[in-house]
């Protein structure tokens, strides 16, 4: 796979709170309009399309890109959990690579309840068992609910190995609201102090507040991808190219390791980056901004390690040096992350892709990067799957 891919368009539409949001196939075919737009095509020229999202039922793709057209093309449904929205990208950047079509969408979505995320077929096997288990062992307090036991277990194994203050994890929940305050598409715009996360409910005494949490969400967002021979068929002069991707799935180590950074997708996360910086000929150090899957503080913190942002144990550092933001190392999540502009799950993957593709055109207003030239984007899901996808500006 060696044909370069372009991204031709991308589109979103603001996130929203469960009881504020429209049905999912508005939401959903308005992001696809909107990135149409954004390139300059119409549906008809999509040859192939890739649909992600976690809690619908079978073809809800089909029934969300019908609002916009039947042309008989192939819709793919993909459900990757929380990487749901990269992976939909991931396929449709291998259509065009492998020379399968040359131009393909990637669309996610999600229409969520309020609360905790649950088990939706509960007279089967969850594919969480071995996640579980695995937690209850490490971790126990089984009255906490599974995904704040998860990440918030993650984060207690940092702080207890290097020392890590709880402090810090409030500082990153801070400065997603601050980058947030300068996104209109972002869920919570209202900016808080590292003071006041620390003051929100507690939701794992010591361990995590309510506010270093992602609220459920709803939302969409989409890509089109293409060669560089249908952009000038069809007269199109996209300034960004997927330079690699990488996706990974747990190994064994995800359970042996008897470490909750291992069960949350640390692993995961640092052989995709690992794969990318090999793929690319580049480094850590030579990325601009980053989007990362940041549904809790805790997470992403561990992020910063796993993409080799930081050394290990050096998160709290980098922190607190604002190596996280503008005038630092490298600016994470300027539109606020999944902590501040929310997380719907089949479409937050595409939603980074968005914001990343905007910062290497200059086109992100406020939250501009200044000189963008290289993106890094990270989107995880437990289960498991991650994917790195780094862009670049051209």
């Amino acid at each position: 796979m060696k044909n370069s891919v372009l991204v031709a368009g991308v589109g979103m539409v603001p996130f929203a709170k469960p009881s504020a949001a429209q049905p999912y196939p508005v939401m959903a075919s308005e992001a696809v309009r909107l990135a149409l737009h954004d390139a300059g095509l119409g549906y008809a020229d999509v040859q192939q399309a890739y649909v992600g999202y976690v809690y619908g039922d079978s073809t809800a793709g089909q029934r969300a890109l019908y609002e916009v057209g039947m042309t008989g093309i192939p819709i793919v449904n993909v459900n990757n959990n929380c990487s749901t929205g990269s992976t939909a990208l991931y396929l449709a950047r291998q259509a065009v690579a492998s020379g399968a079509v040359e131009c393909a969408l990637a669309l996610g979505f999600e229409q969520m309840t309020p609360g905790a995320l649950g088990v939706q077929f509960p007279d089967r096997a969850s594919p969480f068992d071995r996640f579980d288990e695995a937690t209850q062992a490490l971790v126990g307090h089984a009255e906490i609910p599974l995904a704040l036991r998860y990440f918030g277990g993650a984060g207690l194994a940092h702080m207890n190995e290097f020392g890590t203050p709880l402090e810090t994890f409030a500082k990153i929940r801070a400065k997603a609201s601050r980058h947030a305050a300068n996104n209109p598409l972002a869920l919570f715009r209202d900016e808080v102090t590292t003071e006041q996360v620390m003051a929100s409910p507690m939701l794992w005494p010591g361990v995590m507040t309510r506010l270093m949490a992602c609220p459920p969400t709803c939302g969409a967002a989409a890509a089109l991808v293409c060669s560089p021979a249908f952009a000038q068929q069809h007269g199109l002069a996209p300034s960004v190219r997927i330079r690699a991707q990488a996706m990974t799935t747990d190994r064994a180590r995800t359970f042996e390791a008897q470490d909750m950074r291992e069960v949350v997708g640390f692993g995961m996360a640092q052989a995709a980056a690992t794969a990318v910086y090999e793929a690319a000929g580049v480094g850590p150090k030579d990325i601009d901004v980053v989007e990362l899957h940041d549904c809790f503080a805790q997470n992403e913190l561990l992020s910063y390690e796993a993409l080799g942002l930081c050394p290990r144990g050096g998160a709290q550092q980098f922190v607190d040096d604002g190596d996280n933001t503008y005038g630092g190392q490298v600016v994470t999540n300027p539109s606020g992350g999944l902590l501040s502009k929310g997380h719907p799950l089949g479409a937050t993957g595409l939603a980074q892709c968005t914001e990343l593709v905007q910062q290497l055109r200059g086109t992100a207003g406020r939250r501009q990067v200044a000189g963008a030239r290289l993106a890094l984007q990270h989107n995880l899901g437990l289960g498991g799957a991650c994917v790195v996808t780094m862009y670049e500006r051209v």
